[in-house]
């Protein structure tokens, strides 16, 4: 407890004048917001996520002064966590068997972007093998920097590569499950009740998900404890049948602008050169994985009860809060998206040394041994 408590006093010092940016991250809330509201105007899908990320983006390519610091996103984790728990209703024990086959197709379509994506940045990109492996790896951005700069990689060139793959799918998958489904999400950016219609015992529900949340994931250690924690919580009080709550839409696309902008806002520091050419690079690695997940999600779809939309949401690898905000947005299986996409970065944490040891141990080890 003392750890937390020394966590929460040190983000609240992180908040003074001195330290945070507010100017910048003003703008880059203005600038997000402005974005949102057009792409609200233009009834495009997912608009405050999708416009905030956009406008924050090119901001960041103009080197414009726009920030969002990292202190902003474990309170913002944690709404998601508890917005994302409250998917988990009580008739979900029946559903668990329908699992496995999903499950399994998720581990094979793992292994088909590894090694679709590894090859692609090494021999299209000419990275070399310890960057191209961990910037392949379909999930887990900070796990995967930190994994890849332990082993020698560029830990930039690998944090770049996983925002821009986030950034490009987020930006495009909306659109491609309405092209497949012919679902309109922006008719759907309302979904939930609003706060004034919310009470206020529910209100108490979810804020006290989110509080002991984050004091649960930190006791256990758990992996983005921010958004796990709550998201467990709030999962167990709404599997229990404690609360039925919704999340007010206010907050839904409150999350929607924030995840936009501190999307957008990891381009910052970056030279435009280097972002352009990542991301000119990460068009062909994501043209790449959304073909992969249109595939194995029309190919398990045939012996699962899901059809294409929750698949294509529960194997695309983009963010978890925001593949799950998009199945919030069209009312589906939030609780199985979120589930996936949880069990697809837990894998790739686990396994993504191992298998870097076992494929490129030994030839590391023999570009770098001296000559006898």
């Amino acid at each position: 407890m003392r750890e937390l408590l020394s966590d929460f006093v040190s983000g609240l010092r992180s908040l003074s004048p001195r330290r945070f940016p507010y100017r910048r991250f003003g703008l880059a809330l203005a600038l997000g917001g402005f974005g949102g509201w057009l792409f609200v105007q233009a009834k495009l899908p997912l608009p405050w996520m999708l416009g905030s990320m956009v406008f924050c983006t090119v901001a960041a390519l103009l080197k414009a002064p726009v920030s969002a610091p990292g202190v902003i996103r474990p309170p913002m984790s944690a709404v998601i966590g508890v917005m994302l728990g409250a998917g988990f209703r009580p008739d979900l024990v029946a559903q668990l068997p329908n699992w496995l086959p999903t499950l399994i197709g998720l581990v094979f379509f793992m292994t088909a972007c590894g090694l679709c994506c590894v090859t692609y940045f090494r021999r299209v990109a000419g990275f070399d093998r310890v960057t191209a492996f961990f910037a392949g790896m379909p999930g887990g951005l900070m796990e995967m920097v930190l994994l890849g700069e332990e082993k020698g990689g560029d830990a930039r060139i690998i944090a770049l590569i996983h925002s821009a793959r986030v950034l490009l799918v987020v930006m495009t998958l909306p659109f491609i499950v309405q092209s497949i489904e012919g679902v309109s999400l922006s008719a759907t950016r309302n979904a939930g009740p609003s706060l004034a219609q919310t009470p206020l015992f529910a209100e108490l529900w979810l804020i006290g998900c989110g509080v002991f949340g984050v004091i649960l994931g930190h006791l256990l250690r758990l992996p983005a404890k921010h958004l796990l924690g709550p998201m467990v919580v709030s999962a167990l009080v709404h599997f229990l049948g404690w609360s039925d709550s919704a999340p007010p839409f206010q907050v839904v696309n409150a999350a929607q602008l924030v995840l936009g902008v501190t999307v957008g806002c990891r381009f910052v520091g970056t030279s435009p050169s280097v972002i352009l050419r990542v991301l000119l690079l990460s068009v062909g690695s994501t043209a790449v994985l959304l073909a992969l997940t249109i595939a194995f999600a029309w190919g398990v779809s045939k012996v699962s009860i899901y059809g294409h939309v929750p698949l294509i949401l529960a194997y695309s690898p983009g963010g978890l809060a925001e593949m799950s905000l998009i199945a919030l947005a069209l009312h589906t299986e939030v609780a199985f998206v979120a589930a996936h996409h949880i069990i697809r970065v837990f894998l790739v944490m686990v396994g993504a040394g191992p298998v870097f040891g076992l494929i490129l141990g030994d030839k590391r080890k023999t570009e770098t041994a001296p000559a006898e």
